[in-house]
């Protein structure tokens, strides 16, 4: 589930937005009131949404967006005035005053769209490392050469075999030249 911080210069404000997603299925961990706290949060949670005003006590909501850690999206409650000056950096908005269906709509909108970049990284193949690679290539050449087998089915059975496994494809090529005493 995803992160939720919710920042707003007066607390009663964040602790209102709080509740209002709360009560809607969102995850909010962590309601501040300046920058620095939010900043904190972000730290330690990771990765999230940061739902906020465009005014603090010791910041404005750019300075904060520009410190944000790249996993954190940043979702503006402002007036349409503030927007103007949001154009190409990334931050989606929301107008003053709150209307509950567009802040809900965004909001979900923005946690589909970070689970979904979440989804695409996991399934990115990992890059080996040169030696890694070698590692892969030398097992694969030694099941050629003691099995018979060809360079296709040498490395489908490391990938079956890693699969089965739940190894790396390096890891199970460790393997198969200890157990074949390379």
């Amino acid at each position: 589930m995803t992160n939720v911080i919710v920042l707003f210069p007066k607390i009663e404000e964040a602790k209102s937005v709080r509740n209002l997603l709360v009560r809607h299925g969102f995850r909010v961990p962590a309601v501040c009131t300046t920058g620095a706290q939010a900043l904190a949060q972000a730290d330690i949670l990771g990765a999230g949404i940061l739902v906020c005003g465009y005014r603090y006590v010791d910041m404005m909501y750019s300075e904060l967006h520009d410190c944000l850690p790249p996993h954190f999206e940043m979702l503006l409650v402002a007036s349409r005035q503030v927007w103007s000056e949001c154009t190409g950096n990334d931050i989606v908005c929301v107008s003053m005053p709150i209307q509950v269906q567009d802040l809900l709509n965004t909001l979900e909108m923005m946690v589909l769209q970070l689970e979904r970049q979440r989804k695409l990284l996991r399934q990115k193949p990992k890059v080996r490392s040169r030696e890694e690679e070698k590692t892969v290539l030398e097992a694969k050449r030694l099941l050629m050469e003691r099995n018979n087998m060809s360079e296709e089915k040498a490395h489908r059975y490391l990938q079956k075999c890693s699969m089965d496994g739940g190894r790396s494809l390096a890891e199970t090529a460790r393997m198969v030249l200890s157990m074949m005493d390379f």
